[in-house]
């Protein structure tokens, strides 16, 4: 991973608040580097915030899997996701696939406030990290 991280930002609508204050809260860190998002989320974040992301289809739209596409493909380090455990999703299957694929390709995630604030202050956020590939 280079200094430069590339950071994906996705909430459930129940979370998209949460995700929004996070992102204000942690904006001067986020800037130094590359955000993606989903489409309703990336427009509040755009909005509200005041950043330029690059955004892909709203979740249940297939925005999950162009993200998802873009950690196989190598190309996200950092998966920021605050989900909502308790309301059901029509796409969990791709929510699912997501965090699958995450998990796989051995890129860093965090699911909530906690841990993507444990994340963000790690000395290793702002510096080149020798990820371990498993897949190679």
């Amino acid at each position: 991973m280079k200094k430069k991280k590339r950071i994906a930002l996705i909430a459930h609508d129940k979370k998209k608040k949460d995700l929004i204050t996070w992102v204000k809260k942690n904006k001067a860190n986020l800037v130094k580097h590359t955000l993606f998002a989903t489409g309703t989320t990336g427009q509040l974040i755009e909005q509200k915030c005041k950043l330029s992301l690059k955004l892909f289809k709203s979740g249940p739209l297939g925005g999950d899997q162009q993200i998802a596409s873009k950690i196989a493909e190598q190309k996200i380090d950092i998966l920021v996701f605050f989900w909502d455990p308790l309301t059901a999703m029509p796409h969990d299957p791709d929510i699912k696939a997501l965090l699958r694929l995450a998990t796989l390709y051995n890129i860093a995630i965090a699911c909530n406030e906690t841990s993507a604030d444990f994340m963000i202050q790690s000395a290793l956020f702002s510096e080149i990290y020798d990820q371990k590939n498993h897949l190679e």
